[in-house]
């Protein structure tokens, strides 16, 4: 006799974990956590780890926002003392030039102060003295969110999936899902998987790149592809330290974003769109020295002393992106018993406490804390798409 769980969550990256956990939390009694491989060996153990409330997107900011309390209390948020997010609450400046960019960052920082949201507005002498490494010259505008730094995500996706377990959870590793399986009516009622079929009430797909599986499943497109994007670290001195900030640098052609990395390096990536990879694909890229090279002289113009930095490693990332570059939460029309998250572009870490509690939330009929209907996927169809004031991009 076939065992039918309450809910199975596919993924046990950081977002699947966390649905899982607060699924758990919630007084689900019977959660099956699967993922092909380990828990957050995918790509959230690519993740840069920046955690911030700045969006252009209103609800973005919320679920930010309310995933930042759960960072910065981690501990007690999944009720374990020895679990650690990582977090290094060092801040997140953020400035753009006369240009463009200028009034949507202006409109940003003005929704996050509404909201109530700690923010400084900082002249550059005042930015400078937070990041002395860089230069701000050309700054027309510069925002300063304190509550805000960089985190692991590879250690909140363990503790989400280790909490959800010690609330009853069942955690199935090297199980890869091939299909779903329906019931008389054409309601979602499992999965199939090469160990045999699993029974559910309801599935929720936090698959990632690999969301795009379920369009052949179902026949009903999945608006998500995989982009690959790379990350350096750099060796410059003086060096890039941990009390430093996180910085967003809206005035470079690559809108790049920087933070500590090791203490003393620097990481630093593009925040503009990658390589759009033919089928998903986490296994690491080539990072060409072309790439390495521009990006180098990107940072050695807001960063005058790393015009003679080092290549000390890199590294490739990829991102489950939607046309908008905005997630598609919620249960999916005509389908049923399945409810998804996924299309996270870059997005899915900062997110990841706020969106696992409202996915939760939203399989078990209860309201949500932040409205989930922005992110419903039949936008696409609609041409309602969720674009941000930077356009399509990692700052939506």
């Amino acid at each position: 006799m076939t065992r039918t769980h309450d809910v199975i969550v596919i993924g046990a990256g950081v977002v699947g974990a966390s649905v899982a956990f607060h699924l758990a939390a919630l007084g689900v009694r019977d959660v099956l956590l699967l993922d092909r491989g380990q828990v957050g060996e995918g790509t959230s153990s690519q993740s840069s780890g920046i955690l911030r409330t700045h969006y252009s997107v209103p609800t973005n900011v919320a679920l930010a926002r309310a995933s930042w309390a759960a960072f910065e209390r981690f501990a007690e948020y999944v009720g374990d003392d020895e679990a650690s997010a990582g977090l290094v609450k060092c801040g997140y400046l953020i400035a753009a030039p006369e240009g463009d960019r200028l009034e949507p960052l202006r409109a940003s920082l003005a929704h996050q102060q509404a909201s109530g949201i700690p923010l400084h507005l900082l002249d550059a002498a005042q930015a400078r003295a937070l990041l002395p490494i860089a230069h701000f010259d050309d700054a027309a505008l510069i925002g300063y969110e304190p509550e805000a730094g960089f985190a692991d995500a590879h250690l909140v996706a363990s503790a989400f999936a280790r909490g959800a377990r010690r609330r009853g959870a069942t955690l199935r590793t090297g199980v890869a899902v091939q299909g779903l399986l329906r019931d008389g009516a054409g309601r979602v009622a499992g999965v199939r998987t090469a160990q045999g079929d699993l029974q559910a009430g309801t599935v929720v797909s936090a698959q990632n790149i690999w969301s795009a599986e379920l369009e052949a499943w179902t026949g009903v497109p999945m608006p998500v592809r995989a982009e690959r994007h790379r990350v350096l670290a750099l060796q410059g001195e003086p060096a890039y330290t941990s009390a430093m900030p996180v910085f967003k640098d809206l005035g470079s052609p690559g809108m790049l974003y920087c933070r500590s990395y090791g203490g003393r390096q620097m990481l630093v990536s593009e925040g503009t769109a990658g390589e759009t990879l033919p089928e998903p694909d986490n296994q690491p890229g080539d990072v060409s020295m072309d790439f390495v090279a521009d990006i180098g002289a990107q940072v050695a113009e807001r960063f005058p002393s790393y015009d003679s930095a080092g290549l000390a490693s890199s590294w490739t990332g990829v991102y489950d992106v939607t046309p908008d570059w905005n997630p598609v939460l919620g249960p999916v029309p005509g389908l049923p018993g399945l409810v998804v998250a996924f299309g996270f572009s870059g997005h899915g870490f900062k997110l990841s406490p706020a969106v696992g509690r409202a996915i939760a939330q939203t399989v078990l009929g209860l309201p949500t804390e932040v409205p989930l209907a922005p992110y419903v996927i039949d936008r696409f169809a609609r041409g309602e798409l969720l674009v941000g004031r930077y356009g399509q991009g990692a700052v939506s």
